[in-house]
Formats: C-alpha cells, structure tokens, sequence
C-alpha cells in the first residue's frame, strides 16, 4: 500500500511528467503529433511490400491484418527500449531532489499508451478502407490495453532499475527485441509456422496480446479471453516482482549515477 499512497502524495508529479513527455516528444518537429501517425505508417508501407513478396503469404487483406500486429507491437518495443535508459537520463533530477523513483517508469509507459491510442486510430482508418468495419468487439480493446499496460509497467521497472548497474543491458534489449520481432506473429500467421515450432510462440505474451487485438479489429470476434487473462496475471507477477527489484535497487541509483 505504501507505493501507492506515495504515488498518490505525488500524482501532480506524474501528471506533469507524463504530459512533459508527451509534450517534449516531438518539441520543435514540424509535424509534431503527426509523427505518432507517419512513423507507423512508413513502417506499415515497408513492410506490406516487402513482406507479401518474400513470404507470398495468401492472407486476405494482408495489410489490416500486418496493422493489428505491428502497431502495438511498436508501442511495447518503445516502452522497452526507452525503459532501458529512463533512470540515467534523469540522473541529475534523481541525485538531487527526491520523488518516488517509480514515477519515472510509470509516467514513461503511461505517456507511450497515450501515444499508443493515437497511433490506434490507424488500425481503425485500415479496417475501415478496406471494407471491414466496426464490430461490437472494439468493446474489448480496452481490456487488451490494460492487459499490455500492466505487462509493460512490471518489465519497465526490471528494466530501468537493472540497466543502471549494467550499462551493456540497453545494446543487448536493442538485439533481444530484434529477435522477438520475429517471434512474435506480426507479420506472419501462427498457422504458418511449423508445429514443432509453435512452442516457442506460445512462450510469448506478445503473441496472446497481437492475437486478441486482431480478433477485435480484424477477424471480428471475440478474442481468447482465458489466454488474455493468463496474460494478466503474468503482468501482475511482473509488477510485485518488477517493484520489488526496484525499490531495493533504488536505493543507490545516486551512487551509481
């Protein structure tokens, strides 16, 4: 209860630290908030020439269907790699004044989900141009959002906190999240790979959350519920066990910094 009533004696920090990071994204860009839609949207082009090509996939509507997965596959790999240097590059802050260290990695992945609803609405503009529509599924949405949150929130805290003892962690999270692309069904379906290797993919929580919002925007049914809920659960562990790494790592961030 103590994290929460400290995050509560301090929530005007976290606001202003979210909307500072929202704000400060894009400061001084020409297109500013744009950007959360033109970056999804070169990659979303790149990858739906390239793709289609090499794999010579028979998927219907390959693009709305690619869309679903590398969205919010973007917003988890932005949390990862930003949670990787979030404690040091507030260094000066921390060594100087006090504040709940975890409203660094709360308000990071608290800021990327809010960018992580705006680049959403590309998903909605895909599905709707090709004819698909709106189901009442979308209800689900914010049930998968949460779900990835708390994921995100509980591997944030591991993250930040370990990354300022062991500097090498932030190149190694770039090479790792490399090949967790490729395990991830983004750009492919699970149906494509070969059985004896669909193990490693059911290993992924990444896996279960892309699958449920393909089921809300593009097969238009209702995902798999129990899976989403093993998934939360998971996220949960995480967070206790992500908090409590870092509330005892914490406590020399200023040495180390």
């Amino acid at each position: 209860m103590k994290v929460f009533k400290n995050l509560y004696a301090y929530r005007e920090l976290l606001k202003s630290s979210v909307k500072k990071d929202i704000g400060g994204k894009y400061k001084n860009s020409f297109l500013g908030v744009l950007w959360s839609f033109v970056n999804p949207l070169l990659q979303i082009a790149v990858y739906a020439i390239i793709f289609p090509l090499i794999m010579k996939n028979n998927i219907p509507n390959y693009t709305v269907f690619m869309v679903c997965g590398l969205i919010p596959w973007n917003y988890f790999s932005t949390v990862i790699n930003r949670a990787s240097f979030t404690i040091i590059e507030n260094g000066n802050i921390i060594k100087k004044v006090y504040f709940p260290r975890e409203i660094l990695p709360l308000s990071l992945v608290t800021s990327e989900t809010v960018n992580f609803l705006i680049s959403s609405l590309i998903i909605l503009c895909f599905t709707l141009t090709h004819g698909m529509g709106i189901t009442k599924y979308i209800l689900i949405y914010p049930i998968i959002l949460i779900v990835q949150y708390v994921l995100l929130l509980g591997i944030s805290l591991i993250v930040s906190s370990v990354t300022v003892y062991f500097r090498d962690l932030q190149h190694f999270i770039g090479v790792l999240l490399q090949l967790f692309f490729y395990a991830t069904p983004i750009v492919y379906a699970v149906e494509t790979i070969p059985a004896n290797y669909q193990w490693i993919l059911k290993l992924n929580p990444m896996t279960y959350i892309i699958d449920a919002y393909r089921a809300v925007f593009y097969y238009q049914k209702l995902p798999d519920m129990k899976m989403l809920s093993m998934v939360l659960v998971i996220g949960i562990i995480l967070c206790i066990v992500g908090y409590l790494i870092f509330n005892k790592l914490q406590r020399k961030f200023a040495e180390e910094l």
